[in-house]
Protein backbone atom coordinates (compact mmCIF):
# COMPACT_ATOMS: atom_id res chain seq x y z
CA UNK A 1 0.00 0.00 0.00
CA UNK A 2 1.98 2.86 -1.29
CA UNK A 3 1.16 6.92 -1.66
CA UNK A 4 2.04 8.72 -5.21
CA UNK A 5 3.25 12.04 -4.73
CA UNK A 6 3.53 14.67 -7.93
CA UNK A 7 6.15 15.54 -9.02
CA UNK A 8 7.74 18.79 -7.54
CA UNK A 9 8.04 22.30 -9.17
CA UNK A 10 8.25 25.90 -8.46
CA UNK A 11 5.52 28.37 -8.74
CA UNK A 12 4.86 32.56 -8.60
CA UNK A 13 2.75 33.50 -5.27
CA UNK A 14 1.00 36.89 -5.68
CA UNK A 15 2.02 39.43 -3.02
CA UNK A 16 -1.21 39.15 -0.33
CA UNK A 17 -2.57 41.71 2.11
CA UNK A 18 -5.16 41.15 4.72
CA UNK A 19 -7.18 43.67 6.33
CA UNK A 20 -8.12 44.12 10.38
CA UNK A 21 -10.38 41.98 11.74
CA UNK A 22 -13.57 43.93 13.37
CA UNK A 23 -12.95 43.58 16.59
CA UNK A 24 -10.18 42.14 16.81
CA UNK A 25 -6.42 44.00 17.11
CA UNK A 26 -4.62 41.71 14.55
CA UNK A 27 -2.12 43.20 11.87
CA UNK A 28 -1.75 41.03 9.17
CA UNK A 29 1.76 41.01 7.86
CA UNK A 30 2.20 40.88 3.59
CA UNK A 31 3.47 37.77 2.49
CA UNK A 32 6.85 37.25 0.88
CA UNK A 33 7.40 37.29 -2.63
CA UNK A 34 8.41 34.07 -4.32
CA UNK A 35 9.46 33.42 -8.08
CA UNK A 36 7.94 30.29 -8.85
CA UNK A 37 6.29 29.47 -12.32
CA UNK A 38 2.94 27.33 -12.98
CA UNK A 39 2.70 23.47 -12.41
CA UNK A 40 -0.23 22.91 -14.82
CA UNK A 41 -3.04 24.81 -16.00
CA UNK A 42 -5.48 22.39 -14.29
CA UNK A 43 -3.79 21.38 -11.78
CA UNK A 44 -2.23 22.46 -8.07
CA UNK A 45 -0.01 25.53 -8.22
CA UNK A 46 2.40 25.98 -5.54
CA UNK A 47 2.34 29.24 -3.42
CA UNK A 48 -0.45 31.41 -1.01
CA UNK A 49 -1.11 31.90 2.64
CA UNK A 50 -4.03 30.20 4.05
CA UNK A 51 -5.66 32.09 7.51
CA UNK A 52 -7.25 29.31 9.88
CA UNK A 53 -9.35 30.60 12.99
CA UNK A 54 -8.28 28.62 15.64
CA UNK A 55 -10.21 28.89 19.17
CA UNK A 56 -9.44 28.52 21.78
CA UNK A 57 -5.33 29.26 21.89
CA UNK A 58 -3.78 26.09 22.13
CA UNK A 59 -1.42 26.12 25.36
CA UNK A 60 1.41 24.19 23.53
CA UNK A 61 2.11 22.96 20.00
CA UNK A 62 3.77 19.82 21.65
CA UNK A 63 1.11 17.13 20.62
CA UNK A 64 2.02 15.17 22.45
CA UNK A 65 1.49 16.92 25.87
CA UNK A 66 -1.66 17.75 24.96
CA UNK A 67 -4.51 16.69 22.65
CA UNK A 68 -6.91 19.34 22.62
CA UNK A 69 -8.92 20.17 19.28
CA UNK A 70 -7.01 23.09 19.25
CA UNK A 71 -3.00 21.89 19.41
CA UNK A 72 -4.35 18.68 17.46
CA UNK A 73 -5.30 21.09 14.31
CA UNK A 74 -2.13 23.08 14.38
CA UNK A 75 0.15 20.42 15.66
CA UNK A 76 -1.13 18.51 12.81
CA UNK A 77 0.88 20.03 10.12
CA UNK A 78 4.15 20.03 12.08
CA UNK A 79 3.79 16.12 13.60
CA UNK A 80 2.58 12.88 11.65
CA UNK A 81 1.38 9.60 12.64
CA UNK A 82 3.01 6.36 10.83
CA UNK A 83 -0.84 6.27 9.76
CA UNK A 84 -3.82 8.55 8.50
CA UNK A 85 -7.37 7.23 7.58
CA UNK A 86 -9.69 8.10 4.65
CA UNK A 87 -13.41 9.19 5.46
CA UNK A 88 -14.63 4.94 5.41
CA UNK A 89 -11.74 4.85 8.41
CA UNK A 90 -9.75 2.93 6.00
CA UNK A 91 -5.78 3.11 6.78
CA UNK A 92 -3.76 5.23 4.64
CA UNK A 93 -0.12 5.92 4.65
CA UNK A 94 1.83 8.64 6.08
CA UNK A 95 4.95 7.94 7.95
CA UNK A 96 4.49 4.50 6.91
CA UNK A 97 4.39 3.45 3.51
CA UNK A 98 2.69 0.06 4.13
CA UNK A 99 2.29 -2.74 6.53
CA UNK A 100 1.79 -6.53 7.41
CA UNK A 101 -0.56 -7.89 9.49
CA UNK A 102 0.41 -11.71 10.69
CA UNK A 103 -2.44 -13.93 10.18
CA UNK A 104 -3.38 -14.08 13.99
CA UNK A 105 -3.32 -10.67 14.61
CA UNK A 106 -0.55 -10.50 16.59
CA UNK A 107 2.32 -9.26 15.01
CA UNK A 108 2.29 -5.97 13.01
CA UNK A 109 4.93 -4.58 10.73
CA UNK A 110 5.33 -1.22 9.48
CA UNK A 111 7.88 -0.12 6.79
CA UNK A 112 8.73 3.51 6.85
CA UNK A 113 8.91 6.07 4.28
CA UNK A 114 12.77 6.92 3.05
CA UNK A 115 14.02 9.79 2.78
CA UNK A 116 12.21 11.59 5.97
CA UNK A 117 13.76 14.18 7.67
CA UNK A 118 13.23 16.45 10.92
CA UNK A 119 12.74 19.87 10.68
CA UNK A 120 15.77 20.44 12.05
CA UNK A 121 17.33 18.04 9.37
CA UNK A 122 17.81 15.41 11.32
CA UNK A 123 17.11 12.15 9.76
CA UNK A 124 13.90 9.82 10.77
CA UNK A 125 14.30 6.57 11.42
CA UNK A 126 12.89 3.25 12.94
CA UNK A 127 14.51 4.37 16.60
CA UNK A 128 12.37 7.38 16.48
CA UNK A 129 9.00 5.31 16.60
CA UNK A 130 10.66 2.84 18.98
CA UNK A 131 11.25 5.55 21.00
CA UNK A 132 8.15 7.40 20.67
CA UNK A 133 6.05 4.13 21.20
CA UNK A 134 8.18 2.93 24.05
CA UNK A 135 8.82 5.74 26.04
CA UNK A 136 7.70 8.92 25.32
CA UNK A 137 3.87 8.50 24.51
CA UNK A 138 3.65 5.86 27.55
CA UNK A 139 4.94 8.61 29.49
CA UNK A 140 2.60 11.83 28.82
CA UNK A 141 -0.02 10.26 26.72
CA UNK A 142 -3.40 8.52 27.98
CA UNK A 143 -4.56 7.09 24.83
CA UNK A 144 -1.32 6.36 23.26
CA UNK A 145 -0.64 4.41 26.65
CA UNK A 146 -3.47 2.52 26.97
CA UNK A 147 -3.06 1.28 23.03
CA UNK A 148 0.60 0.92 23.31
CA UNK A 149 0.06 -1.44 26.49
CA UNK A 150 -1.11 -4.27 24.48
CA UNK A 151 2.72 -4.60 23.00
CA UNK A 152 4.67 -7.28 24.63
CA UNK A 153 7.59 -5.79 22.48
CA UNK A 154 8.71 -3.00 19.90
CA UNK A 155 10.97 -3.57 17.76
CA UNK A 156 13.47 -2.00 14.81
CA UNK A 157 14.94 -4.76 12.85
CA UNK A 158 16.25 -1.94 10.67
CA UNK A 159 15.91 1.75 10.07
CA UNK A 160 12.78 1.62 8.22
CA UNK A 161 11.00 -0.80 9.40
CA UNK A 162 9.11 -1.03 13.36
CA UNK A 163 7.99 -4.50 14.45
CA UNK A 164 4.99 -4.79 16.85
CA UNK A 165 4.07 -7.97 18.53
CA UNK A 166 0.73 -8.30 20.71
CA UNK A 167 0.37 -9.97 24.23
CA UNK A 168 -3.40 -10.96 22.56
CA UNK A 169 -5.02 -10.17 19.50
CA UNK A 170 -6.39 -6.49 19.65
CA UNK A 171 -7.95 -5.72 16.57
CA UNK A 172 -8.42 -1.94 17.08
CA UNK A 173 -4.71 -1.44 17.47
CA UNK A 174 -4.49 -0.46 13.62
CA UNK A 175 -6.43 2.47 14.63
CA UNK A 176 -3.96 4.06 17.52
CA UNK A 177 -1.34 5.13 14.93
CA UNK A 178 -3.10 8.53 14.03
CA UNK A 179 -1.44 11.69 14.59
CA UNK A 180 -3.31 12.89 17.33
CA UNK A 181 -3.09 9.69 19.07
CA UNK A 182 0.41 8.57 18.68
CA UNK A 183 2.58 11.74 17.01
CA UNK A 184 5.86 10.96 16.31
CA UNK A 185 8.26 13.14 18.27
CA UNK A 186 12.39 12.83 17.33
CA UNK A 187 14.71 11.03 19.44
CA UNK A 188 17.54 12.39 19.42
CA UNK A 189 16.03 16.00 21.00
CA UNK A 190 14.08 14.01 24.33
CA UNK A 191 15.33 11.22 24.55
CA UNK A 192 16.77 11.27 28.42
CA UNK A 193 15.15 14.45 29.13
CA UNK A 194 12.06 15.19 31.17
CA UNK A 195 9.64 15.30 28.22
CA UNK A 196 7.42 17.97 29.86
CA UNK A 197 10.15 20.37 30.52
CA UNK A 198 11.67 19.97 27.80
CA UNK A 199 13.00 23.67 26.03
CA UNK A 200 12.35 22.15 22.79
CA UNK A 201 8.55 21.80 23.44
CA UNK A 202 8.24 25.58 23.43
CA UNK A 203 9.73 25.26 19.51
CA UNK A 204 8.33 21.57 18.25
CA UNK A 205 10.52 19.61 15.51
CA UNK A 206 7.95 17.10 13.50
CA UNK A 207 8.54 15.91 10.03
CA UNK A 208 4.94 17.40 9.12
CA UNK A 209 4.89 19.73 5.39
CA UNK A 210 5.07 22.67 8.08
CA UNK A 211 7.16 24.08 10.13
CA UNK A 212 6.94 26.50 13.30
CA UNK A 213 7.82 30.02 12.20
CA UNK A 214 6.58 32.50 14.59
CA UNK A 215 3.88 32.31 17.98
CA UNK A 216 2.13 35.16 19.09
CA UNK A 217 0.26 34.53 22.01
CA UNK A 218 -3.67 36.25 21.82
CA UNK A 219 -2.78 36.80 18.18
CA UNK A 220 -1.77 34.39 15.82
CA UNK A 221 0.76 31.04 15.15
CA UNK A 222 2.77 31.12 11.71
CA UNK A 223 3.51 27.86 10.08
CA UNK A 224 5.90 27.93 6.94
CA UNK A 225 6.80 25.44 4.18
CA UNK A 226 8.87 22.37 5.37
CA UNK A 227 11.32 22.54 2.22
CA UNK A 228 12.74 19.49 2.69
CA UNK A 229 9.61 17.61 2.98
CA UNK A 230 9.62 13.86 1.95
CA UNK A 231 6.75 14.02 -0.80
CA UNK A 232 8.42 15.72 -3.46
CA UNK A 233 6.55 19.21 -4.97
CA UNK A 234 4.85 19.23 -1.26
CA UNK A 235 3.49 21.09 0.39
CA UNK A 236 1.94 23.70 -2.01
CA UNK A 237 1.06 25.94 0.61
CA UNK A 238 4.06 28.93 1.33
CA UNK A 239 2.55 29.08 4.65
CA UNK A 240 -0.58 28.87 7.10
CA UNK A 241 -1.54 31.70 9.42
CA UNK A 242 -3.96 29.93 12.22
CA UNK A 243 -5.47 33.17 13.87
CA UNK A 244 -6.89 33.55 17.40
CA UNK A 245 -10.30 35.18 17.62
CA UNK A 246 -11.94 35.31 20.49
CA UNK A 247 -15.49 36.38 19.76
CA UNK A 248 -17.95 34.32 18.10
CA UNK A 249 -19.57 37.08 15.86
CA UNK A 250 -15.81 38.30 14.79
CA UNK A 251 -15.24 34.58 13.93
CA UNK A 252 -18.17 34.51 11.53
CA UNK A 253 -17.59 38.36 10.42
CA UNK A 254 -14.20 37.46 9.46
CA UNK A 255 -14.91 34.09 7.38
CA UNK A 256 -17.82 35.95 5.77
CA UNK A 257 -15.58 38.91 4.79
CA UNK A 258 -12.72 36.68 3.58
CA UNK A 259 -10.01 37.80 6.16
CA UNK A 260 -9.98 34.36 7.31
CA UNK A 261 -10.70 31.04 4.80
CA UNK A 262 -11.68 28.53 7.01
CA UNK A 263 -13.26 27.69 10.64
CA UNK A 264 -14.23 24.11 11.94
CA UNK A 265 -15.63 22.33 15.32
CA UNK A 266 -17.44 24.98 17.25
CA UNK A 267 -16.16 27.97 15.38
CA UNK A 268 -19.14 28.73 14.06
CA UNK A 269 -22.52 29.31 16.76
CA UNK A 270 -24.63 26.72 14.76
CA UNK A 271 -27.45 30.02 14.19
CA UNK A 272 -24.75 31.52 12.30
CA UNK A 273 -24.72 28.31 9.91
CA UNK A 274 -27.71 29.04 7.51
CA UNK A 275 -26.43 32.90 6.74
CA UNK A 276 -22.76 31.65 6.20
CA UNK A 277 -23.87 28.59 3.86
CA UNK A 278 -24.90 31.57 1.27
CA UNK A 279 -21.99 33.43 1.48
CA UNK A 280 -20.98 33.24 -2.46
CA UNK A 281 -17.24 32.71 -1.32
CA UNK A 282 -17.64 29.81 0.87
CA UNK A 283 -18.04 26.24 0.69
CA UNK A 284 -19.46 24.35 4.17
CA UNK A 285 -19.20 20.72 4.87
CA UNK A 286 -19.53 18.54 7.37
CA UNK A 287 -16.97 15.74 5.91
CA UNK A 288 -13.54 15.04 7.71
CA UNK A 289 -15.06 14.28 11.01
CA UNK A 290 -15.53 10.69 10.83
CA UNK A 291 -12.69 9.44 12.87
CA UNK A 292 -13.78 11.34 15.63
CA UNK A 293 -17.31 10.64 14.98
CA UNK A 294 -18.45 12.58 18.27
CA UNK A 295 -21.40 12.08 20.27
CA UNK A 296 -23.03 14.34 22.88
CA UNK A 297 -25.31 13.64 25.38
CA UNK A 298 -26.31 14.72 29.04
CA UNK A 299 -23.99 12.80 31.64
CA UNK A 300 -26.00 11.46 34.99
CA UNK A 301 -24.02 11.24 38.00
CA UNK A 302 -25.25 7.85 39.39
CA UNK A 303 -23.88 9.05 42.86
CA UNK A 304 -27.13 10.76 43.26
CA UNK A 305 -30.26 10.02 44.22
CA UNK A 306 -32.38 9.53 42.33
CA UNK A 307 -29.74 9.32 39.40
CA UNK A 308 -29.18 5.86 40.58
CA UNK A 309 -32.35 4.40 39.55
CA UNK A 310 -32.84 3.04 35.80
CA UNK A 311 -36.30 3.96 35.92
CA UNK A 312 -35.57 7.78 36.50
CA UNK A 313 -32.49 8.00 33.48
CA UNK A 314 -35.32 6.33 31.03
CA UNK A 315 -37.83 8.61 32.39
CA UNK A 316 -35.40 11.43 31.27
CA UNK A 317 -34.59 9.88 27.25
CA UNK A 318 -38.84 9.95 27.41
CA UNK A 319 -39.09 13.51 28.13
CA UNK A 320 -36.31 15.14 26.42
CA UNK A 321 -37.62 15.98 22.48
CA UNK A 322 -34.49 15.32 20.88
CA UNK A 323 -35.42 16.04 17.27
CA UNK A 324 -36.16 19.89 18.49
CA UNK A 325 -32.87 19.57 19.91
CA UNK A 326 -31.18 18.92 16.67
CA UNK A 327 -33.40 21.13 14.25
CA UNK A 328 -33.97 24.18 16.43
CA UNK A 329 -30.55 24.34 18.72
CA UNK A 330 -28.31 22.97 16.17
CA UNK A 331 -30.08 23.73 13.28
CA UNK A 332 -30.17 20.60 11.59
CA UNK A 333 -26.64 19.30 12.65
CA UNK A 334 -26.35 15.88 12.87
CA UNK A 335 -28.07 13.15 13.74
CA UNK A 336 -30.64 12.26 16.76
CA UNK A 337 -28.38 9.51 18.65
CA UNK A 338 -29.28 6.26 19.42
CA UNK A 339 -27.23 4.85 21.92
CA UNK A 340 -23.31 4.65 22.61
CA UNK A 341 -22.12 3.93 19.31
CA UNK A 342 -22.21 6.81 16.27
CA UNK A 343 -24.12 5.19 13.26
CA UNK A 344 -21.19 6.62 11.23
CA UNK A 345 -18.35 4.15 12.94
CA UNK A 346 -17.88 0.56 12.23
CA UNK A 347 -19.73 -2.15 14.65
CA UNK A 348 -22.27 0.39 15.28
CA UNK A 349 -25.95 -1.42 16.24
CA UNK A 350 -29.42 -0.13 15.01
CA UNK A 351 -31.31 -2.86 16.69
CA UNK A 352 -31.73 -1.44 20.30
CA UNK A 353 -34.13 -0.04 22.37
CA UNK A 354 -35.44 3.63 21.16
CA UNK A 355 -36.52 6.79 23.45
CA UNK A 356 -39.03 8.82 20.90
CA UNK A 357 -40.63 11.98 23.42
CA UNK A 358 -43.17 10.42 25.52
CA UNK A 359 -44.07 12.25 28.90
CA UNK A 360 -46.84 9.79 29.66
CA UNK A 361 -44.25 6.91 29.56
CA UNK A 362 -41.30 9.51 31.68
CA UNK A 363 -44.32 10.46 34.17
CA UNK A 364 -45.51 6.64 34.77
CA UNK A 365 -42.13 5.34 35.45
CA UNK A 366 -41.22 8.40 37.65
CA UNK A 367 -44.72 7.18 39.38
CA UNK A 368 -43.50 3.38 39.35
CA UNK A 369 -40.48 4.68 41.57
CA UNK A 370 -42.53 6.57 44.30
CA UNK A 371 -41.99 9.68 42.88
CA UNK A 372 -44.80 11.46 43.93
CA UNK A 373 -45.66 15.51 43.08
CA UNK A 374 -45.73 17.35 45.61
CA UNK A 375 -48.57 20.57 45.78
CA UNK A 376 -46.16 22.59 43.46
CA UNK A 377 -46.07 19.26 40.61
CA UNK A 378 -42.51 19.16 41.43
CA UNK A 379 -41.45 15.36 42.33
CA UNK A 380 -37.21 16.12 42.41
CA UNK A 381 -34.50 18.85 42.36
CA UNK A 382 -31.22 18.38 40.74
CA UNK A 383 -28.44 20.52 39.46
CA UNK A 384 -27.32 21.04 35.79
CA UNK A 385 -23.70 22.14 35.40
CA UNK A 386 -24.12 23.91 32.07
CA UNK A 387 -21.37 23.23 29.87
CA UNK A 388 -19.57 26.31 28.86
CA UNK A 389 -18.22 26.27 25.37
CA UNK A 390 -20.73 28.90 23.89
CA UNK A 391 -24.25 30.25 23.80
CA UNK A 392 -25.53 26.97 21.95
CA UNK A 393 -24.57 24.66 25.12
CA UNK A 394 -26.28 27.69 27.15
CA UNK A 395 -29.25 27.25 25.28
CA UNK A 396 -29.27 23.42 25.53
CA UNK A 397 -29.00 23.39 29.24
CA UNK A 398 -32.12 25.75 29.20
CA UNK A 399 -34.16 23.46 26.89
CA UNK A 400 -32.99 20.73 29.24
CA UNK A 401 -34.55 22.88 32.44
CA UNK A 402 -37.98 23.42 30.49
CA UNK A 403 -38.31 19.52 29.14
CA UNK A 404 -37.97 18.18 32.47
CA UNK A 405 -39.77 20.57 34.71
CA UNK A 406 -42.72 19.07 32.43
CA UNK A 407 -42.56 15.85 34.22
CA UNK A 408 -41.44 17.65 37.68
CA UNK A 409 -38.06 17.25 37.91
CA UNK A 410 -36.99 20.59 38.75
CA UNK A 411 -33.39 21.63 37.73
CA UNK A 412 -31.08 24.67 38.53
CA UNK A 413 -28.57 25.83 36.32
CA UNK A 414 -24.76 25.80 37.34
CA UNK A 415 -22.78 27.92 35.66
CA UNK A 416 -18.97 28.07 35.71
CA UNK A 417 -15.53 28.26 33.33
CA UNK A 418 -13.78 25.71 31.70
CA UNK A 419 -11.52 25.04 34.23
CA UNK A 420 -14.18 24.85 36.76
CA UNK A 421 -16.36 22.50 34.69
CA UNK A 422 -13.28 20.02 34.38
CA UNK A 423 -12.58 20.44 37.83
CA UNK A 424 -16.34 19.07 39.09
CA UNK A 425 -17.07 16.92 36.10
CA UNK A 426 -13.67 14.68 36.90
CA UNK A 427 -14.56 14.82 40.76
CA UNK A 428 -18.02 13.96 40.57
CA UNK A 429 -19.25 17.61 42.09
CA UNK A 430 -22.59 17.38 39.66
CA UNK A 431 -26.01 15.77 39.20
CA UNK A 432 -26.13 16.43 35.56
CA UNK A 433 -24.49 18.36 32.84
CA UNK A 434 -23.33 18.27 29.32
CA UNK A 435 -20.63 16.24 27.41
CA UNK A 436 -19.59 14.87 23.79
CA UNK A 437 -16.72 12.30 23.20
CA UNK A 438 -14.93 11.41 20.09
CA UNK A 439 -15.03 7.59 19.01
CA UNK A 440 -11.42 7.72 16.95
CA UNK A 441 -12.88 5.18 14.47
CA UNK A 442 -13.35 2.13 17.09
CA UNK A 443 -15.75 1.32 20.17
CA UNK A 444 -12.22 0.10 21.34
CA UNK A 445 -10.45 3.56 21.62
CA UNK A 446 -13.32 5.49 22.09
CA UNK A 447 -16.53 4.49 23.07
CA UNK A 448 -15.75 2.11 25.99
CA UNK A 449 -13.60 4.12 28.42
CA UNK A 450 -16.98 5.94 29.15
CA UNK A 451 -18.73 2.73 30.58
CA UNK A 452 -16.43 0.26 31.63
CA UNK A 453 -16.39 0.24 35.97
CA UNK A 454 -12.85 -0.03 35.81
CA UNK A 455 -12.23 3.58 34.25
CA UNK A 456 -14.28 5.26 37.07
CA UNK A 457 -11.30 7.48 37.75
CA UNK A 458 -11.95 10.07 40.00
CA UNK A 459 -10.26 13.03 38.87
CA UNK A 460 -9.78 12.22 35.55
CA UNK A 461 -11.80 13.77 32.76
CA UNK A 462 -13.32 11.67 29.93
CA UNK A 463 -13.42 8.67 31.32
CA UNK A 464 -16.66 6.99 33.42
CA UNK A 465 -17.22 10.11 35.24
CA UNK A 466 -21.33 8.58 36.01
CA UNK A 467 -19.91 6.18 38.46
CA UNK A 468 -21.93 3.69 35.51
CA UNK A 469 -21.28 -0.26 36.12
CA UNK A 470 -22.42 -3.48 34.93
CA UNK A 471 -20.51 -6.17 34.78
CA UNK A 472 -21.90 -7.79 32.02
CA UNK A 473 -21.46 -4.54 29.80
CA UNK A 474 -17.44 -5.07 30.68
CA UNK A 475 -17.05 -8.47 29.79
CA UNK A 476 -18.42 -8.07 26.16
CA UNK A 477 -16.28 -4.96 26.06
CA UNK A 478 -13.32 -7.25 26.84
CA UNK A 479 -14.51 -9.48 24.67
CA UNK A 480 -14.85 -7.43 22.10
CA UNK A 481 -11.50 -6.07 22.14
CA UNK A 482 -9.63 -8.95 21.57
CA UNK A 483 -12.19 -10.74 19.30
CA UNK A 484 -10.15 -10.94 15.61
CA UNK A 485 -13.46 -12.63 13.86
CA UNK A 486 -15.44 -9.57 12.68
CA UNK A 487 -18.76 -11.47 12.87
CA UNK A 488 -18.09 -12.64 16.72
CA UNK A 489 -17.10 -8.79 17.20
CA UNK A 490 -19.75 -7.77 15.98
CA UNK A 491 -21.77 -9.68 18.13
CA UNK A 492 -20.37 -8.88 21.25
CA UNK A 493 -20.41 -5.11 20.63
CA UNK A 494 -24.40 -5.56 19.47
CA UNK A 495 -25.23 -7.14 22.55
CA UNK A 496 -23.70 -4.73 24.77
CA UNK A 497 -25.27 -1.74 22.61
CA UNK A 498 -28.51 -3.38 23.48
CA UNK A 499 -27.96 -3.85 27.46
CA UNK A 500 -25.94 -0.10 27.44
CA UNK A 501 -29.23 1.49 26.00
CA UNK A 502 -31.23 -0.52 27.84
CA UNK A 503 -29.23 1.13 31.29
CA UNK A 504 -29.39 4.79 29.91
CA UNK A 505 -25.63 5.61 31.72
CA UNK A 506 -26.21 9.10 30.05
CA UNK A 507 -29.07 10.56 27.64
CA UNK A 508 -27.54 10.88 24.25
CA UNK A 509 -28.37 13.38 22.76
CA UNK A 510 -26.83 13.76 19.04
CA UNK A 511 -24.36 12.23 16.86
CA UNK A 512 -22.86 15.58 16.54
CA UNK A 513 -21.86 17.41 12.86
CA UNK A 514 -19.27 20.04 13.10
CA UNK A 515 -19.79 22.76 10.45
CA UNK A 516 -16.41 23.33 8.53
CA UNK A 517 -16.28 26.57 6.03
CA UNK A 518 -13.84 26.98 3.58
CA UNK A 519 -13.36 29.90 1.09
CA UNK A 520 -13.08 28.72 -2.39
CA UNK A 521 -9.85 29.31 -3.51
CA UNK A 522 -8.95 26.98 -1.42
CA UNK A 523 -8.40 23.27 -2.42
CA UNK A 524 -8.10 19.61 -1.06
CA UNK A 525 -8.87 20.84 2.09
CA UNK A 526 -11.04 17.98 3.11
CA UNK A 527 -9.70 14.58 2.24
CA UNK A 528 -9.89 12.10 5.01
CA UNK A 529 -11.47 11.35 8.02
CA UNK A 530 -9.33 13.33 10.18
CA UNK A 531 -10.18 16.43 8.14
CA UNK A 532 -8.60 19.36 10.09
CA UNK A 533 -6.21 17.63 11.65
CA UNK A 534 -4.70 16.07 9.26
CA UNK A 535 -1.23 17.78 7.24
CA UNK A 536 -3.06 19.81 4.60
CA UNK A 537 0.27 18.69 2.54
CA UNK A 538 -2.93 18.93 0.11
CA UNK A 539 -3.75 22.04 0.03
CA UNK A 540 -3.28 24.74 -2.50
CA UNK A 541 -4.67 28.10 -3.67
CA UNK A 542 -6.55 28.49 -6.77
CA UNK A 543 -4.79 31.52 -8.69
CA UNK A 544 -6.85 34.36 -10.02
Amino acid sequence: MRQRCPQGHRYRDRLRFLVPIGLMALVLGVQAWLATPVMAADGPTRGGTMNIIVQPEPPILQLGLNQQAPTQMVAGKIYQGLLTYDQKLNPLPSLAKSWDISPDGLTYTFHLQEGVKWHDGKPFTAKDVVFSTTKFLPEVHPRARASFAHCETITAPDDHTVVFKLKEPFPSFLYAFEVSAAPIVPAHIYEGTDFRNNPANATPIGTGPFKLQEWVKGSFIHLVRNDDYYKPGRPYLDGIYFRVIPDAASRALALESGQVDESQYNDIEPFDVASLKKAPNLEMTTAGYEFDAPVSWIEINHRVKPLDDKRFRQALMYAIDRDFIRDKIWFGLGRVATGPVNSRTRQFEPDVPKYSKDLAKARALLDDMGLKPDANGVRTHLRFLVMPYGETWQRLAEFIKVSLRQIGVDITLENTDVAGWVQKVSNWDFDLTSNFLYQYGDPALGVSRTYVSSNIRKGVMFSNTMGYSNPKVDDLFAAAAKENDPVKRQAAYSEMQRLVVEDVPVVWLLEMEFPTFVNKKFKNVITTGLGVIDSYDEVFMVKP
